[in-house]
């Protein structure tokens, strides 16, 4: 069994922010916090440690307190590099990935994608919801994957693959259904950082 002492969880804050006109999406106030120390909150309650990945502002994520990795690959090159970054400095088993803009993620999230794994002899895990047309929605941005798959990331982002879920595909995957969709709302824009604070 994975135990959450074995999970380094892992914000991932190190894009353009270019469907909210170029801002730090991360450092964006939401109720009262960045919006980026609302997911470390609530991933850092389920992992032995953290950390969080950026490339601008570095010392605004530093003053959170946890360690801060910048992409070793140029040019904002997506989640696939963030990711690339924590697993190069991941001291831990497993490390599990979310996105800054995911203030309300799953309280037990680290613990069933571990359980996933353990349970299907799988190497990595990634949600599932269903979306309110019941449409099969994959998470692949929260993922729960092993250091040892850092060679073969450096591999396929040296290939050119940008597509989390793709390389995550060429891996045994276990997919877990959550339920509540809206635990995996990401807020893209200022306009739906309004609407949601409000709610």
């Amino acid at each position: 069994m994975i135990s959450r002492e074995d999970i380094t969880g892992l914000i991932l804050a190190g894009g353009r922010g270019s469907r909210m006109g170029g801002t730090d999406k991360g450092l964006q106030p939401f109720r009262g916090a960045p919006m980026a120390m609302h997911t470390l909150l609530r991933l850092s309650a389920q992992t032995g440690g953290m950390l969080i990945n950026a490339n601008r502002n570095l010392a605004a994520y530093e003053s959170f307190g946890v360690p801060v990795v910048t992409d070793s690959v140029p040019d904002f090159a997506g989640p696939l590099a963030g990711m690339l970054a924590g697993l190069e400095q991941c001291q831990t088993g497993w490390m599990l990935s979310a996105p800054c803009d995911s203030p309300f993620l799953p309280s037990d999230l680290a613990a069933r994608l571990a359980s996933a794994v353990d349970a299907q002899d799988a190497e990595m895990a990634i949600p599932v919801t269903i979306d309110a047309d019941g449409r099969r929605q994959v998470q692949p941005v929260f993922c729960l994957m092993p250091v040892t798959a850092l060679d073969g990331l450096v591999a396929f982002l040296n290939g050119g693959g940008r597509k989390i879920e793709t390389w995550a595909a060429s891996h045994r995957l276990a997919e877990v259904l959550f339920e509540d969709a809206g635990a995996f709302a990401n807020i893209n824009t200022l306009d739906e950082l309004r609407t949601l604070e409000a709610r």
